[in-house]
């Protein structure tokens, strides 16, 4: 079996997503991706945070959230 056919098997087990499926949140240690597609494709994509890249990007993408609102929280301040 190859990485790709693990990859969509993974991805079709309901026991990788939780339990309300149109949140999105997926956990698959076998799943090599670290950006995987929703259950819904209108929903768009999802974090893999059982892939050590999910998670370091989800934890980029919120740490440079927190760095803007801050600067501009900053500058606004009287």
């Amino acid at each position: 079996m190859t990485q790709d056919e693990i990859n969509q098997v993974e991805w079709s087990n309901d026991d990788n997503w939780t339990r309300l499926k149109w949140m999105g949140l997926y956990f698959s240690k076998k799943d090599s991706r670290a950006w995987v597609p929703k259950p819904y494709p209108i929903l768009g994509w999802t974090v893999n945070l059982a892939n050590p890249g999910g998670v370091l990007s989800l934890s980029s993408i919120i740490a440079l959230l927190m760095l803007i609102s801050g600067l501009v929280g900053y500058n606004l301040a009287p």
